[in-house]
């Protein structure tokens, strides 16, 4: 089962980026943003189970990462995944960190959120 150790281990040594702690009151909130641009491609964050669909009164770790908008489609209705928490869900989808997700497709969606991200976006 992936943690949420496991996905931030990989994300450095894949990019070479270390997740950040932005909020004082929000200590378990983790954003991924490119070293360059610092465009965000990842968030890890701590919700309550009722925030993602899950039963009981506990909390979970939740990923959220962009997506294609017919994939967050499709994935928002599977085990594992959920619309996105606090963003916006139609171009960013949630895993769930509970191993119910196929590792390879976590690890899939973040490397396709990087890339998704990667170019900064150019305002005139």
């Amino acid at each position: 089962m992936i943690t949420r150790i496991d996905i931030l281990n990989r994300i450095k040594e894949i990019y070479d980026i270390e997740s950040e702690r932005l909020w004082m009151d929000s200590p378990d909130t983790e954003v991924l943003r490119h070293k360059t641009h610092k465009k965000l491609f990842g968030i890890i964050m701590t919700v309550s189970n009722d925030k993602v669909g899950l039963d009981g009164d506990g909390y979970t770790d939740v990923m959220n990462v962009k997506c294609e908008p017919e994939r967050v489609c499709f994935l928002s209705h599977q085990p594992g995944f959920a619309p996105a928490y606090h963003m916006n869900k139609k171009h960013w989808i949630s895993i769930i960190i509970n191993g119910t997700a196929p590792d390879a497709l976590v690890y899939e969606l973040i490397d396709n959120s990087y890339k998704m991200t990667e170019q900064a976006v150019k305002r005139k």
